[in-house]
């Protein structure tokens, strides 16, 4: 038996007791931990010897993906679920992770696919009522509800499944461990079973993970390295969008995002997010500029808002939400060294609209131009798109995909795109006019038409 102290938030594991934890610098999150091996077993040896393989052997098992039937979540996940593979999915309390899993196993098993939804924290007649309002009830979706990991995986071992959902993977435990459900060593040791059972069956698995207060999956950190993708449900709780993000993925990209909207009978597929992401602009007010973006192979059209007023603090504010601060502080550094705009004295606001999170350059020079119009309180074209890198010269540097970019933003009405010179695509559809710009002053003329 072995005694240790664990972090709650992150994960830290220390021989004694601390008031803080050195890892995540919260404090009085320090439990302690018994753990116990496990009578007889010996994890040096196992009941099969593997030996190696040529790469070119022939397993026998299929390369084929299940398909979920949910557009937008099949491409995040790289094309649909691989065949033994484990997918950790986490968000916010309520934001939607059990009902996508719901809707999942549904139309998995309307293409055929027998699925098997472990219910931790609900009851059948919960989950029942749950699927019932949602429209997904079926003969064929067979519903567990089960903590112990051990009759779990006695079940999976005797059902021919291709897909099973754990919701939760913290409400699982296992006799062989005294801690309580949900802790660190618990969380560790039934996921640890429960992926060794599934990837030697080869069925395809989700476990609904909690998250903690700083936005990251709860238990150990562990449990992200040992899963093969890793999803986080994000959103805000007073409106309907929602954000699957992947920020892990061992058989697809990372970059994807899917967008859904939450409705009173679950959730739906955004097939035309860039729309959706701009039905509310606000159009003829300064500040207001919408950037062409890159997220996987899909382009998205985001309207970035800037506001700039006379600060009455020493330390003028600097609040960013949406995009990196340190990229933010770098282009108003710019802004006033090769544009001329003095905002040393002045509060700076910059946000997202929709809740979006960008996170490549190609947004610089529509954050310039937000910024630039809010200081000169000039409204920016409402036909008018932006997108480039800003370099410490004041140049404006060239981005990858410029060709989608200005078609996405042609086929939502766009007249007009600034872009940059070198990175102008040599053939233009949809009627949109390009406006090629090399130097920041150059784009701030164009949009701002000073």
């Amino acid at each position: 038996m072995k005694v240790s102290y664990v972090c709650q938030e992150c994960g830290f594991t220390a021989p004694k007791w601390l008031g803080k934890c050195p890892d995540c610098s919260a404090w009085n999150t320090m439990v302690e931990e018994v753990t116990q091996a496990r009578a007889g077993f010996d994890r040096s040896r196992s009941a099969t010897v593997n030996k190696p393989l040529a790469l070119t052997h022939d397993s026998g098992r299929t390369d084929a993906r299940i398909f979920t039937g949910i557009g937008e979540l099949d491409r995040v996940l790289g094309g649909g679920i691989v065949p033994g593979s484990v997918v950790l999915v986490g968000g916010d309390p309520g934001i939607g992770k059990s009902t996508l899993m719901l809707q999942t196993c549904h139309r998995a098993e309307k293409n055929g696919a027998p699925v098997l939804y472990v219910s931790g924290e609900e009851s059948f007649d919960q989950t029942r009522m749950r699927a019932r309002r949602l429209g997904t009830m079926t003969d064929e979706l067979m519903i567990l509800t089960e903590t112990q990991v051990d009759a779990i995986r006695d079940e999976i071992e005797r059902g021919q499944y291709v897909l099973v959902v754990i919701d939760s993977i913290q409400s699982l435990y296992t006799p062989r461990l005294p801690s309580t459900p949900g802790s660190v060593a618990q969380v560790r040791e039934c996921a640890n079973e429960l992926i060794s059972t599934v990837k030697a069956l080869n069925v395809a698995a989700f476990f609904v993970g909690h998250v903690t207060k700083q936005g990251a999956i709860a238990g150990p950190r562990v449990l992200e390295h040992m899963v093969d993708t890793v999803l986080y449900f994000e959103g805000e709780g007073h409106k309907d969008l929602r954000i699957l993000r992947a920020v892990k993925n061992r058989f697809g990209s990372t970059n994807e995002i899917g967008v859904f909207e939450m409705t009173d009978h679950g959730l739906e597929e955004i097939r035309n997010a860039s729309r959706a992401l701009l039905d509310e602009r606000p159009r003829g007010t300064s500040g207001s500029v919408v950037a062409s973006v890159m997220e996987g192979t899909r382009s998205l059209l985001v309207e970035l808002q800037a506001l700039v007023s006379k600060s009455a603090l020493a330390v003028p504010r600097r609040t960013v939400t949406g995009v990196n601060v340190n990229r933010v502080n770098l282009i108003l550094a710019i802004l006033e060294k090769r544009a001329g705009l003095n905002l040393s004295d002045k509060d700076v606001f910059i946000n997202v609209a929709g809740g979006i999170r960008v996170n490549e350059p190609a947004a610089d020079l529509a954050i310039a131009v937000a910024v630039a119009s809010s200081f000169f309180d000039v409204p920016v074209d409402p036909d008018l798109t932006v997108f480039g890198e800003i370099g410490l010269a004041g140049e404006v540097r060239s981005v990858s995909h410029a060709g989608k970019r200005v078609a996405e933003a042609g086929k939502l009405g766009f007249k007009r795109c600034a872009l940059p010179r070198s990175g102008t695509p040599k053939e233009v559809s949809n009627g949109i006019k390009t406006l090629p710009v090399s130097r920041l002053r150059d784009a701030l003329e164009v949009a701002l038409e000073r």
